[in-house]
């Protein structure tokens, strides 16, 4: 499972396409240009517990690190995401 980004540089996401169809995706929108709120994340049943929800919040973290950016996760599984993992919480 490959993830793209998409971006208009007040909100984007990161999405899992299969087929031609978005089966995974995690909205974010842009606080300035030092951060951004993820505010959103749906993964289709066909992909449930293959870790994609997972994936989409990584792809995010690497993109951040990247960018020198902070993330504020309002979704609530984004949110569960960091709180299990102490390594992504650099990005808080």
């Amino acid at each position: 499972m490959e993830v793209q980004q998409k971006d208009d540089g007040k909100k984007g996401a990161f999405f899992i396409e299969l087929n031609g169809d978005i089966v995974a995706e995690m909205t974010y929108v842009w606080t300035g240009k030092t951060g951004i709120i993820i505010d959103h994340t749906n993964v289709d049943v066909k992909l449930k517990g293959q870790g994609a929800g997972k994936q989409l919040v990584i792809k995010a973290i690497e993109f951040a690190r990247a960018n020198g950016l902070k993330i504020m996760p309002l979704c609530p599984f984004a949110k569960s995401v960091f709180d299990k993992e102490k390594a992504f919480r650099d990005v808080l």
